[in-house]
């Protein structure tokens, strides 16, 4: 089965468990959005709190610990073109950083699964890197449809 993520783990231990998960939810943006033949990929470190605090800091100046950071590596409008001319490169469009004890304390936070909230860490990272954001409230409403539409059809629910 092709890989759609490339996974590194940054001061936390490798979880098999983790990857699997990753892999699944990733493959699914890829399909929805009709990328599965492409040779992009999604490049995610797992970290911690400290490290991604670092990170947060040193590019966005902002000097706290987040859930995910997103580093797209296109504009939209060229990962458009991308995709719609079957891109066959192999090379990540888009970088993910994800603290997964920030994720675990909103998992408890919010009342749902850890791996319901991994899950959406990691599809709302995807769409930041598609170039979508929810800044402005009608891009929110478009970027939570889409994010919905696939945690949905993966059955993974706030519940």
């Amino acid at each position: 089965m092709k890989q759609f993520a490339e996974i590194t783990y940054d001061k936390i231990d490798e979880n098999a468990e983790y990857d699997k998960l990753i892999n699944k939810v990733v493959a699914e943006c890829f399909e929805v959005e009709n990328m599965s033949d492409m040779s992009l990929y999604l490049s995610i470190r797992l970290t911690n709190n400290d490290v991604i605090k670092e990170i947060n800091k040193e590019y966005r100046n902002i000097d706290n610990a987040t859930d995910v950071l997103s580093f797209p590596m296109f504009e939209k409008s060229e990962l458009d073109d991308m995709i719609a001319q079957k891109y066959e490169y192999e090379e990540p469009f888009g970088d993910l950083i994800i603290s997964i004890p920030r994720v675990k304390e909103q998992a408890i936070e919010y009342g749902h699964s850890f791996e319901r909230e991994l899950s959406y860490m990691v599809v709302h990272g995807f769409y930041h890197c598609m170039g979508y954001d929810h800044l402005i409230d009608s891009d929110k409403v478009v970027m939570r449809k889409k994010e919905d539409f696939v945690l949905n059809k993966l059955n993974i629910t706030r519940d």
